[in-house]
């Protein structure tokens, strides 16, 4: 098929147009197919709606176009200038009274343009992150690793910190008079059991935990109903954090057909509009593995962490606590069980928690650690003896003497001799 540029010939010859007119026609229309859009060819400019994708409202853009209108204000009030000088004085005044207006008005629009570069181009103080201290940088030897986010991995976790403010627990017993406390540390020593066998992520256990206590906060329930609030708490958790999630099937099946499908599907239901559809709750196993890395300790002193972390599952009385606080705390009580030192400051700086602000939920935590465990709550104390998990289950607690002199220093001071 021929193209359109060869047609035109043809057509001009049947015209009767002079063929120097032709050229130049066809010149005309080669400068014109360049920025005309008429000619299928859109005019390229640049478009500041385009900019807002890479916040232009937080970082500082120049205007190329603005510089280059004032480039021309500036060359046209010079000619101006020139052309007064040979006219009269007369026309000279009159000139100049007309000149003064525009010029004003000139002035007028620049500063406006000025005005909207400041508001435009204005650096938001709150969105730059100020620089960590180079013996508190934990990340730089992850500079390699895209994984890792070297780069975000602080501001990830103080926005999680900051996050917590919207799923602070209060005690909701009172609004439940078909369940208690011991019932609830039952269901959870129960979920743990099955995220033990179906060898799910410690995430998901967290996280169904977060799940059932935030829907009984602003549901009454029966207690018939309890495994089944739990169980499809762990269904939502392991949606949200595994790769290859469980089904309703499997819950049918380890509830021994208690419920049925449907019964599920409404609970994921009820569960989903009550927290209006916001599951994504901060655990305290996330900070607990960040201030791990942060502290430079080993596997063991982790795990005896998160078996502090696991059991505070079940205190009632620690659901009130924030998880960046407990986590905190489990491993402020994990190094000192392993002789290790008592909180220093790169766990300060992470944290932003010190001493005497983890004390009172450190002694809930050792409290707990040293009773003695109800005859059907033992899934975590025999998870954490075996060998996998380094048997610090078994592992003696620090003395309580060693334990009020790191959390009260000064109660304790020392005997000069």
């Amino acid at each position: 098929m021929p193209s359109v540029r060869s047609r035109r010939a043809p057509v001009a010859a049947a015209l009767n147009v002079p063929v120097e007119q032709q050229n130049e026609e066809q010149e005309v229309s080669k400068s014109k197919r360049s920025t005309s859009p008429c000619l299928g060819v859109p005019k390229l400019k640049k478009r500041t709606a385009l900019v807002d994708m890479t916040n232009a409202h937080k970082v500082h853009i120049s205007f190329l176009g603005k510089k280059k209108k004032k480039k021309k204000q500036q060359q046209q009030e010079v000619t101006k200038t020139s052309s007064l000088s040979e006219k009269s004085q007369a026309e000279q005044q009159s000139s100049t009274s007309e000149g003064t207006e525009g010029k004003s008005s000139e002035n007028d629009e620049e500063e406006k343009e000025e005005a909207e570069e400041q508001a435009v181009c204005h650096v938001e103080q709150d969105l730059v992150t100020p620089e960590v201290p180079v013996e508190f940088d934990v990340d730089s030897e992850n500079r390699n690793d895209c994984f890792m986010i070297p780069e975000y991995a602080k501001d990830i976790f103080d926005y999680l910190k900051s996050r917590e403010e919207k799923f602070v627990l209060q005690d909701y017993m009172c609004q439940q008079p078909n369940i208690n406390a011991g019932m609830r540390a039952i269901l959870v020593d129960w979920l743990v059991e099955v995220q033990e066998n179906f060898e799910l992520y410690h995430e998901t256990l967290y996280l169904a935990v977060k799940l059932t206590d935030h829907f009984l906060a602003r549901t009454p329930i029966h207690r018939d109903s309890l495994q089944l609030v739990g169980s499809t708490a762990m269904l939502l958790a392991s949606k949200f954090e595994e790769r290859d999630p469980l089904s309703v099937d499997n819950f049918l099946y380890i509830c021994d057909d208690a419920y049925n499908r449907e019964q599920f599907l409404r609970m994921e239901a009820s569960i989903l509009q009550a927290l209006s559809f916001d599951i994504g709750i901060p655990v305290a196993y996330h900070f607990l593995r960040r201030y791990a890395k942060c502290a430079g300790v080993g596997m063991d002193t982790l795990t005896l962490a998160r078996y502090f972390s696991e059991l505070s599952l079940m205190d009632f009385e620690l659901v009130q606590e924030r998880s960046s606080l407990l986590a905190a705390a489990c491993l402020l009580l994990a190094l000192l069980t392993k002789d290790r030192p008592g909180w220093p400051p790169v766990l300060q700086f992470h944290s932003g928690y010190e001493i005497s602000e983890l004390a009172p939920v450190v002694r809930k935590i050792y409290s707990m650690v040293t009773q003695p465990p109800g005859s059907e709550l033992k899934v975590v104390r025999s998870k954490y003896s075996h060998e996998v998990f380094f048997r610090v289950a078994s592992l003696p607690l620090v003395g309580y003497d060693v334990l009020e002199k790191t959390l009260e220093p000064q109660r304790f001071p020392l005997i000069q001799l």
